[in-house]
């Protein structure tokens, strides 16, 4: 039986590399940003790579007050969308970390 020697400080300093790693991938996610519409550009969002909402538009056409219904439908449409393209972002940045392996836990 071949026994490999573990060598617990140089796993200790790999791990602390991959933590830096993140670190600097969630800074450059806070700064991306990606943007989705609904009802064909009425309503455009702009949403951060970390899930975070910065920009939400509104074309003055959809302004209706007997219509309310269809601009909130239009803006969470709009809104799931830019998450959507976020969360896909964020596992784009992620793949440079995990080399394509998905990860068993969020570390973002």
């Amino acid at each position: 039986m071949v026994l490999m020697e573990f060598n617990f400080q140089e796993l200790m300093k790999q791990v602390q590399n991959i933590q830096e790693h993140a670190k600097k991938i969630q800074e450059e996610l806070a700064r991306k940003t990606v943007t989705a519409s609904s009802g064909g550009g009425m309503v455009t969002v702009t949403v951060t790579g970390r899930q975070e909402i910065r920009e939400i538009k509104i074309d003055p056409i959809c302004v209706d007050s007997r219509d309310i219904p269809m601009l909130e439908d239009l803006i969470l449409a709009a809104v799931n969308q830019g998450i959507q393209k976020s969360r896909e972002l964020m596992a784009s940045e992620m793949k440079q970390l995990t080399g394509g392996l998905p990860l068993p836990f969020d570390i973002v």
